[in-house]
């Protein structure tokens, strides 16, 4: 694709596994990338190229799940960087063990301030930019448990169902303004922690969070223009 020299991109959960894969895709393409982790000082540990062509901002202690933040992160996206033309919420979480008539509001509200809070409350702050410019891209990440549920993870594939519908309904809304709304749905991430929570895995089947960001990156690029309102898979190999 085009380089995206002078593009600015939030990414949010940057600090994680594949928000560090995300943010090192786009700084490699050139673009001005706004890391945005909840826990101070995360994101300045990342092991980055000092090589890129692109511009990194770090935007630490901001927790999505709670709206109160969005005021505060939009003035500080916007004074220290600019508007944003590409909204990328890698953030999300995951629980299992209890079955849905025992689900505990403990777990239920956990997922949903993973899972729906931050990708609703970033592109609170941050698409009313897009539709100023009449052009822009929203990227969110779900799972394939978004399309189907399975025992004992009902709260984590509702709260991923909910994102999916959250995401084709923005899509539906924006389309009139020239904006795409698309997401992915990886399978299991080869990520350390989940090697350690499945050693018996096979870890040749995962899908690796670099090619997670190849296909955020694709979404993001004028070859997806026709792309909206998709989920769009990401499983690794069969």
């Amino acid at each position: 694709m085009e380089p995206m020299k002078n593009k600015i991109v939030v990414v949010s959960g940057a600090a994680g596994i594949l928000g560090r894969a995300v943010v090192k895709a786009f700084l490699n393409l050139g673009a001005s990338v706004c890391a945005i982790d909840r826990r101070e000082g995360r994101i300045s540990a990342l092991a980055l190229d000092v090589d890129v062509p692109g511009n990194l901002t770090i935007f630490d202690n901001f927790d999505l799940a709670d709206r109160k933040v969005v005021p505060e992160l939009m003035n500080a996206v916007h004074s220290r960087v600019g508007k944003t033309e590409f909204i990328i919420n890698t953030v999300g979480g995951y629980t299992s063990g209890e079955r849905v008539f025992e689900i505990s509001e403990a777990t239920w509200l956990k997922m949903m301030n993973l899972n729906v809070m931050p990708f609703l409350n970033l592109c609170r702050a941050f698409v009313p930019d897009l539709i100023a410019s009449g052009k822009g891209k929203v990227v969110s990440v779900g799972a394939g448990a978004a399309l189907k549920g399975g025992a004992k993870a009902g709260a984590y594939a509702a709260t991923k169902a909910a994102l999916l519908r959250l995401t084709e309904s923005m899509a539906a809304e924006l389309f009139p303004n020239g904006i795409q709304v698309n997401c992915v749905l990886p399978g299991t991430i080869d990520t350390p922690d989940n090697r350690e929570e499945m050693p018996k895995a096979d870890f040749s089947k995962w899908v690796a969070p670099e090619k997670i960001a190849e296909v955020i990156i694709f979404l993001a690029s004028p070859d997806a223009d026709a792309i909206t309102g998709s989920a769009i898979p990401a499983f690794g190999h069969p």
